[in-house]
């Protein structure tokens, strides 16, 4: 059984590789693939796993390829590609919801 982390972050906190994975419930040779594609990003130095440090933009991001990656069978890249395409939707939106234009 898997459990999972369920909380709010505070924008100056950060999970580090570890932390991470189990908020979305991975191994973190899940977390390390994503970043060595580019898929995810983290603070820290390159080579050094340990001091890895994500946001909790970085973990909402993590979930939402996860879920898009388990539920639609897709691989990372293409996860990626949805992530990206669904957050520039969501701008969008709320460019024009500012501008009065619905």
């Amino acid at each position: 059984m898997t459990s999972n982390v369920i909380g709010v972050l505070l924008e100056d906190s950060a999970l580090s590789l570890d932390e991470l994975a189990r908020a979305c419930a991975v191994e973190p040779d899940w977390v390390v693939q994503r970043v060595q594609t580019g898929v995810l990003l983290h603070h820290g130095p390159p080579g050094q796993l340990t001091a890895w440090r994500f946001t909790s933009l970085d973990l909402v991001r993590a979930r939402r390829l996860r879920e898009i990656e388990s539920v639609f069978d897709a691989n990372a890249d293409l996860a990626a590609l949805v992530v990206d395409l669904s957050d520039e939707v969501a701008r969008l939106k709320r460019r024009l919801h500012v501008l009065g234009v619905e």
